[in-house]
């Protein structure tokens, strides 16, 4: 008999699928690796896994425990899936840009959901980091696992994305592209490729109003770069402790039109229905691959973050794209 004992162990070695049409005039190869094929249909998951079975070898949660965390919804469906395996309780704050089935989906798994507003500073008493942390300290036996700045985010993606990114390509990558906004993902995988070859180039995708590209650039932490922007996943007005900007080359900008709309293409032309800061990535990759003048000899590998039913509402809505000026 061959069966899960919970659907957790089906976490990991999603496919590495080519892309076709949207790469047209790009000539070096590029991989997308689709992360919505995890069980909560993100690349959260594998990180929401580690955090808590570290905090547990940790003594830092017992049973019946309370996870608490903010999340801008992937994460949570992770740290949600794994409570439902371990018998915890969860409680999410989001800031107010998050999808509404991004909340739906938390609620349906037994997660208590808080809406927090997203235009305030982070120390902000009612920012969703602040009213995360505050929680976590009223409610006895809790465990706030702050996905930012908890290294278990950057191990999982050492110790599992890496290594099938790797085995995936032969060793033939030679780019590596994703979102960053936590920065588990971009730093884990990165360090694993770059030990096994060092010339590998990680790109980070980021996005206007976020702080990462000018602080990788400068060094400054610069506040007149924070402003808000619909893109969902990606960005930061913070420096978290996750993102490793020594494994980080470089960076490229989207805009939130330009990811959108490139979100929209992948499901229409490579059939690959993902969530907003996948089409983000891809965006950042094409545009790295002209700028740089990549060729045959190359291999991109590109991250698809998360699952397009969290974003109906928004970018698969004609309506909600034309208020928004992303579509005629």
């Amino acid at each position: 008999m061959k069966y899960l004992n919970h659907i957790t162990e089906a976490i990991g070695n999603t496919p590495l699928v080519k892309l076709n049409n949207v790469t047209k005039g790009i000539k070096p190869t590029v991989l997308a690796k689709v992360e919505y094929l995890n069980p909560g249909n993100s690349i959260k998951d594998r990180m929401a896994v580690k955090m808590i079975e570290d905090a547990e070898a940790a003594g830092i949660i017992k049973p019946g425990g309370t996870i608490i965390e903010g999340t801008s919804g992937n994460t949570g469906m992770g740290l949600a899936l794994t409570a439902i395996a371990k018998g915890y309780k969860c409680i999410f704050t989001l800031s107010d840009k998050q999808s509404k089935e991004k909340i739906d989906v938390l609620k349906a798994v037994g997660a208590e959901v808080i809406v927090c507003p997203t235009n305030v500073a982070p120390d902000h008493p009612d920012s969703y980091y602040s009213v995360a942390r505050r929680l976590n300290q009223e409610i006895p036996n809790s465990f706030y696992p702050n996905q930012y700045d908890n290294m278990s985010n950057t191990v999982a993606h050492y110790e599992t994305t890496g290594p099938e990114l790797w085995d995936q390509t032969n060793g033939d990558i030679t780019h590596f592209v994703t979102g960053v906004g936590t920065g588990g993902t971009v730093s884990g995988t990165s360090q694993y490729l770059k030990e096994q070859k060092s010339g590998i180039i990680t790109v980070g995708i980021d996005t206007y109003g976020s702080v990462f590209k000018k602080y990788k650039e400068t060094g400054i932490f610069d506040e007149k770069e924070i402003y808000p922007y619909a893109t969902e996943g990606i960005g930061e007005d913070i420096l978290p402790k996750n993102v490793n900007f020594d494994l980080i080359d470089t960076f490229i900008k989207v805009s939130d039109k330009d990811g959108a709309v490139m979100t929209r293409r992948l499901a229409k032309e490579e059939g690959l229905f993902v969530g907003w800061s996948g089409g983000t990535a891809v965006f950042g990759a094409l545009e790295y691959a002209r700028e740089n003048n990549l060729t045959e000899d190359d291999m991109m590998v590109v991250i698809l973050p998360d699952h397009g039913s969290r974003y109906l509402a928004k970018l698969y809505n004609d309506d909600w794209m034309r208020s928004q000026g992303y579509i005629d």
